[in-house]
């Protein structure tokens, strides 16, 4: 993949740019760049520096910058358990029910059924 527009920081082997972290070299396709949403996962993370060729101090600098660049989104508890802790009763959802669209033109000739049009 190439390079994201927006680079932040270039190193020698390594670029943290808009799509996160991503190797300079592009013969390498993408193969070794993190996301953004992925910055944070530090199995990914090792598995990255482990990779052979890795220059362990250029990869830790860009990570040092793409996370400074791109923090880490607070894991949000979600409503229903923020309802339920606060003592809230909850009502079961009903959805409404949406009868399905069924057209019914058999036994008859096209040319002789109503024409329909959206009108704006």
């Amino acid at each position: 993949m190439a390079l994201h527009r927006d680079i932040f920081w270039i190193g020698r082997q390594w670029a943290v740019t808009g799509a996160g972290i991503q190797a300079v070299d592009q013969r390498l396709r993408g193969v070794l760049d993190i996301e953004i949403a992925r910055l944070w996962d530090d199995d990914l993370v090792q598995s990255r520096r482990a990779k052979p060729g890795v220059n362990a101090a250029d990869f830790d600098r860009a990570l040092t910058v793409a996370r400074a660049r791109f923090p880490q989104a607070p894991v949000s508890v979600p409503i229903v358990a923020q309802l339920g802790a606060l003592g809230v009763i909850e009502a079961p959802v009903v959805s409404p029910v949406v009868p399905a669209l069924t057209l019914h033109a058999e036994g008859k000739l096209a040319r002789f059924l109503p024409q329909w049009r959206i009108r704006r």
